[in-house]
């Protein structure tokens, strides 16, 4: 091999970087050399290296230009949002709930099995076992996403921190389905939302469950859940190589103020903004101390605050599509006085979903219920929404009917 120092700033596209000044590990780089294409490439060496070692015999010299001086803006898009995997009906809500059910209740039991064991010395993962779990759950998001969003709402009170993982596994899978990606990806977001956060199994209880506002020494520390997230799931067998390395992602930001590694734009990929955005959004939702317990709709004022800034804009904004203005699973007062829980949605008539009503109108739970589609019933509109587990619903046991 013919390996020649080069300073970032002498480099011409069309040659072969071979090595870095630095580990490649760390670095936005999915292999470890590659030939110099694009502005992007550029801009990812000047963030992260002085100088690197060109292969002047594989280098391309017919295409070799000097690069340009231009900074690319941390914007410019590096990948498709949508795929085309053409997902197009959805299985029946009523049947898909009750083989999700089961499902869902294996899944937090063998999160306790599973992740428990890590806060007691445990050094590894059963990823075998881990990518059984999600590859189920992934089946039922793709054959429809309203049951497992419906039986998430139901958070284990034993298990908080697992369910929060779960809820984020599955708000990624289907907003993986929403984009169109093929199975394989909404299977490899399951397992990124359902892992990510596994490294705070290693950090003290009472700070995991602290209502105090964290002092700047343990915000420091509770930081280091990343890392240690990515290192767990990196000794794990059976698990996809690249896990390691997304995990690391979901709190890097696009203007380049997150941690660890103040990535930014394109350095954070599609998997890394997705995960930023599901774990905020949820973060937003859950109860404490494990997140701020507001409202679907004060959630989704605060992404589109930050959009283009904090999150990816154009996720941003298709993932409010998906969720939409009631997400599946919220309790809702219609202005009849009855009250529900949002079962279905409407793609184009987002403010005007299907709704099963649990409680009539003098606040009596119905032996029977009934969903009403709120696009077919112009008389009906949801008055607002109520706070979660007001309703005191299990998904698992709600009576479907049509």
């Amino acid at each position: 091999m013919h390996r020649k120092a080069i300073a970032v700033g002498e480099l011409q596209f069309g040659m072969y970087v071979a090595e870095l000044d630095r580990p490649w590990i760390g670095t936005p780089f999915a292999f470890q050399g590659f030939w110099l294409r694009t502005e992007q490439q550029l801009e990812a060496l000047r963030k992260f290296c002085r100088h690197v070692f060109v292969d002047t015999a594989r280098s391309d010299a017919q295409a070799r230009t000097r690069a340009p001086r231009v900074q690319a803006s941390p914007a410019t898009p590096a990948f498709s949002l949508h795929g085309t995997a053409g997902y197009a009906g959805q299985s029946d809500l009523a049947g898909e709930i009750q083989a999700a059910g089961e499902l869902y209740s294996q899944t937090c039991s063998a999160l306790d099995e599973l992740l428990v064991p890590l806060a007691n010395g445990a050094t590894a993962l059963d990823g075998s076992r881990l990518q059984q779990l999600v590859n189920g759950l992934a089946d039922t998001v793709i054959r429809n996403p309203d049951a497992l969003l419906l039986l998430s709402k139901v958070r284990q009170a034993t298990t908080p921190a697992h369910a929060r993982a779960l809820q984020v596994s599955v708000y990624m899978m289907v907003f993986g389905r929403f984009l169109q990606r093929e199975p394989d990806e909404i299977y490899l977001l399951g397992l990124l939302g359902l892992l990510q956060d596994v490294g705070k199994a290693r950090l003290p209880v009472a700070l995991l469950h602290s209502h105090a506002p964290l002092t700047a020494e343990e915000r420091e520390l509770m930081k280091k859940h990343v890392e240690l997230s990515a290192h767990i799931i990196g000794i794990t067998s059976g698990l996809p190589p690249k896990l390691a390395q997304l995990a690391l992602l979901h709190h890097e930001r696009q203007d380049g103020a997150g941690y660890p590694r103040g990535l930014r734009g394109y350095q954070i990929g599609l998997f890394g903004a997705i995960a930023a955005i599901c774990d905020a959004y949820d973060a937003l939702l859950a109860p404490p101390p494990y997140g701020e317990g507001r409202s679907p709709s004060a959630a989704v004022g605060l992404l589109t605050k930050d959009r283009g800034s904090v999150f990816h804009g154009p996720l941003v904004e298709q993932f409010i599509r998906c969720m939409g203005a009631f997400p599946v699973g919220s309790a809702v007062e219609l202005n009849s006085g009855e009250a529900g829980v949002v079962v279905g949605e409407h793609v184009m008539q987002r403010l005007t979903p299907k709704v099963l009503i649990v409680l009539d109108a003098r606040g009596k739970r119905l032996a029977e219920c009934r969903v009403v589609d709120l696009a077919a019933s112009p008389d009906l509109r949801i008055r607002r929404t109520l706070e979660e587990g007001q309703l005191a619903f299990d998904a698992r046991q709600l009576c479907l009917r049509r």
